[in-house]
C-alpha cells in the first residue's frame, strides 16, 4: 500500500538503493522516505549494514605432507557510506570473501608443519584478514574479525598424534616410578646398613659384659677359695656354661638336630677354645 502511494519504510540498522529511471540516484537511511514512481523513482534493494559471518572450511596440505581442514571464520558488514558499492559492485560477496580465504590459507598452510601450523593459527588469521581488508574494501564492505577456528588433521594422523602424546607421557610416568623405587632401594639399604650397624654395636657390648663377667667371678672365686688358680676356676665355669648350653638347645622345642664332640677330651678342647678367644678379646682391648 505505502509503495503505491510512493512510500516506503526503511529499518533500522539497513539502507535502501533509490534508483530513478533504472540508474542509481540515492541510499536511503532508515525512516519513511517518498518515492514517486511516476517520476521513474523505484526501490532497487536494500542493504544490511549488520555484522555478518561467514565460516568457511579449507583442506590443504601442511610443509610434511599432512594434509588438514582449517575452518576460517569471517566478520565483515557493508559500510553505510560505501553502500553504492557493495550493492552494486558485487553480485555474491559470501563466495568472493570465501575465494579470498582459500587463496590465502592455501598460500601460508604448505609453508608450515603441523605443529607450526597449531602454533601459528593467529599469524595465518592475520594474513586472511589484510588480503581481505585490501580487496573488500573497494567493494564497500569492512572485514571486522578474522578467526581461525579450528584445524582439524585427518583422522588417521590424529590418532597417530594421541598415541605419541600417550606414550611420551608413558615414558614420564615410567621414569618416576623407576626414580621411586631407586629412592626406596636406597632408603632400604641405609636401613639395612644402620640395623647392622646397631646389632654389630649391641654383640660387641654384650661380648664386652661377658668378658666383664666372667673375670670378675674368676677373681672372687679365687679370693673366696684359697688354692685355686684362675685357670681352675675358668675350667669350671666354662664347662658350666658348656653344660647350659647343651640344656639350652635340648629344651627347645624348635632346635634342629646338632652333632658335637662330646666327651671329657672334648670338653677340654672346647674350655681351650674358648679360653684361647676370651684371652684374645682381652688382648684386642
Amino acid at each position: 500500500m505505502g509503495q503505491a502511494l510512493g512510500c516506503i519504510q526503511v529499518d533500522q540498522s539497513t539502507v535502501a538503493i533509490r534508483e530513478t529511471f533504472g540508474r542509481f540516484d540515492d541510499v536511503l537511511e532508515p525512516g519513511c522516505h517518498c518515492l514517486p514512481w511516476c517520476l521513474g523513482s523505484q526501490l532497487a534493494g536494500q542493504l544490511s549494514l549488520r555484522v555478518q559471518q561467514l565460516d568457511v572450511r579449507c583442506e590443504t596440505k601442511t610443509k610434511d605432507n599432512v594434509f588438514v581442514t582449517v575452518v576460517a571464520s569471517i566478520q565483515y558488514r557493508a559500510l553505510a557510506e560505501k553502500a553504492a558499492d557493495a550493492f552494486y559492485k558485487l553480485s555474491n560477496t559470501r563466495a568472493q570473501i570465501q575465494a579470498y580465504v582459500f587463496d590465502v590459507i592455501r598460500a601460508s598452510v604448505p609453508k608450515l608443519d603441523l605443529d607450526s601450523t597449531f602454533e601459528q593459527k593467529n599469524d595465518i588469521a592475520k594474513a586472511v584478514e589484510d588480503e581481505l581488508e585490501k580487496a573488500m574494501s573497494a567493494y564497500g564492505y569492512e572485514i571486522v574479525q578474522t578467526l581461525i577456528v579450528d584445524i582439524e588433521p585427518d583422522e588417521h594422523v590424529k590418532r597417530a598424534m594421541n598415541e605419541i602424546n600417550a606414550a611420551a607421557r608413558m615414558r614420564v610416568a615410567a621414569n618416576e616410578k623407576a626414580e621411586a623405587e631407586k629412592i626406596l632401594q636406597i632408603k632400604r639399604a641405609e636401613g639395612d646398613a644402620e640395623s647392622k650397624y646397631l646389632a654389630g654395636l649391641g654383640i660387641a657390648r654384650q661380648r664386652q659384659a661377658i668378658v666383664d663377667g666372667l673375670r670378675d667371678s674368676v677373681l672372687a672365686f679365687s679370693e673366696n677359695v684359697p688354692g685355686t688358680t684362675s685357670k681352675d676356676v675358668m675350667d669350671m665355669v666354662l664347662v658350666t656354661q658348656y653344660f647350659d648350653t647343651m640344656k639350652e638347645i635340648g629344651a627347645s622345642s624348635k632346635s634342629s638336630s646338632i652333632f658335637i664332640p662330646h666327651g671329657p677330651g672334648a670338653v677340654k678342647d672346647v674350655a681351650a677354645q674358648i679360653r684361647e678367644g676370651l684371652l684374645q678379646a682381652n688382648a684386642a682391648q
